[in-house]
């Protein structure tokens, strides 16, 4: 990659925001968020000048995370409140290892909304929005004749998309299903000519499978968790 294309890698939001998500942007003099009926998510250059905006943005939405790699955002404790910082990481493919796909993996449409939200909201409950799901492509596989394991994509820039949204339902797990469904994502980001990305929190033990499709971790990238006071 470029050195540009590297630098949007440390501030994934902003530069989703600048660019492919920028119909979504919500702009507060530098501090860039996401309309919150689509993610909860901001990002911002200077530290200085979050405290105005996490003040304006909370009358929009009650709970919320700022993404930065290594700055602490400023806050005016009067109408926001920090909830937890959550410790996390970023990978970026660096050669996808194949393995075979023995599933049917179906792409999302629409009409599938309600499900994703429901199965996001069981397994990885506090971020996902039903309008999360215009950020990018999703896929899933179905047993039993319900939807039991998904993947998606996140933030998009010109150069990159994150898979992110890889759930399975607690009854489904231990067959490989996150694994096909992120090596089926992943190969659709690949053939779009963008790197494909992810991010998860530090020890998971998810890590593991990534690394061993490919993925390096490459940097910390945290989450600051905010709610209306």
């Amino acid at each position: 990659m470029k050195k540009t294309e590297l630098k949007k890698l440390e501030n994934p939001v902003w530069y989703s925001l600048c660019e492919t998500h920028s119909k979504y942007v919500i702009d507060y003099n530098g501090v860039k968020f996401y309309n919150p009926t689509i993610c909860p998510f901001g990002a911002f250059i200077n530290e200085s000048d979050t405290a105005k905006a996490l003040n304006e943005y909370v009358k929009l939405s009650d709970k919320f995370f700022l993404v930065s790699e290594n700055k602490t955002p400023a806050i005016e404790t009067d109408f926001v409140k920090l909830d937890k910082k959550i410790e996390g990481c970023q990978m970026v493919l660096d050669s996808l290892i194949e393995s075979e796909i023995t599933e049917e993996i179906i792409p999302l449409t629409e009409d599938y909304i309600d499900e994703i939200y429901n199965l996001v909201w069981l397994v990885m409950p506090g971020y996902y929005r039903k309008r999360t799901f215009d950020m990018g492509k999703y896929f899933g596989i179905f047993k039993d004749g319900k939807l039991v394991s998904i993947t998606g994509q996140r933030m998009q820039t010109d150069s990159f998309i994150e898979v992110s949204a890889v759930v399975t339902h607690p009854d489904y797990t231990r067959r490989g299903l996150a694994k096909q469904l992120t090596i089926h994502t992943t190969k659709e980001i690949i053939k779009a000519g963008k790197t494909p990305i992810l991010h998860t929190t530090k020890g998971n033990p998810a890590i593991k499978l990534y690394e061993k499709l490919g993925y390096n971790i490459t940097r910390d990238m945290n989450w600051w968790y905010y709610h209306k006071k």
